[in-house]
């Protein structure tokens, strides 16, 4: 079976709406815009017809940066920055997925993503290589990461109105319009040649 680790985001609806896998998984680890991710995520699977399914673990002691509400830690290369975020995920996804039968775990990792270690393909190389050892053997996937946010939507053909369903905010549940996700939300939208609004 097939999953996808659902953020609720863009990258990741498109992903889903371009793969279809069987699964989506949503991961609320204590992030501040958790649920409006949920929601978003939930919205876009409906519209798909894929099994959503929502793991919580609250981690937010952990968080650092915007998504944690805390100011980043000295090591942040970007102001989202939380420690071991992806591996963290991943690892919560996977305990899921091993559950229901998922043996193979997409992510939304694109080439943008390279500002951050956990969003590299190297990364997503040892994560999935670790993964398969284990009780499961899940392995990993990142089928969008040689392309940008832009180059995806238009590759997974996702009609506008179910790319709408997507949340990108870092900060909360409501798009605050200045923090990076939103940023890139926008331009997004932008390089498509559409109006976000």
């Amino acid at each position: 079976m097939i999953g996808l680790l659902l953020s609720g985001g863009m990258d990741s609806v498109s992903i889903a709406w371009w793969k279809r896998p069987e699964v989506a998984i949503t991961v609320d680890y204590g992030q501040r815009p958790a649920q409006a991710e949920i929601t978003a995520s939930a919205a876009a699977c409906e519209a798909m017809g894929i099994r959503h399914e929502v793991v919580r673990a609250d981690c937010s002691a952990l968080g650092s940066g915007d998504m944690a509400g805390t100011a980043p830690a000295a090591v942040a290369p970007v102001p989202e920055w939380w420690p071991f975020r992806n591996q963290l995920i991943l690892t919560l996804a996977g305990m899921a997925a091993v559950r229901i039968g998922v043996t193979h775990l997409m992510v939304g990792a694109l080439v943008t993503d390279g500002a951050h270690a956990d969003g590299r393909p190297e990364f997503v190389d040892a994560i999935s290589r670790l993964m398969s050892l284990q009780e499961g053997g899940i392995t990993v996937s990142a089928p969008a990461i040689e392309m940008d946010a832009a180059e995806l939507v238009r590759a997974s053909g996702i009609p506008r109105e179910v790319l709408a369903w997507a949340h990108s905010c870092h900060v909360g549940n409501l798009a605050c319009g200045s923090c990076r996700g939103c940023v890139k939300h926008y331009r997004t939208w932008e390089a498509l040649g559409l109006d976000p609004y």
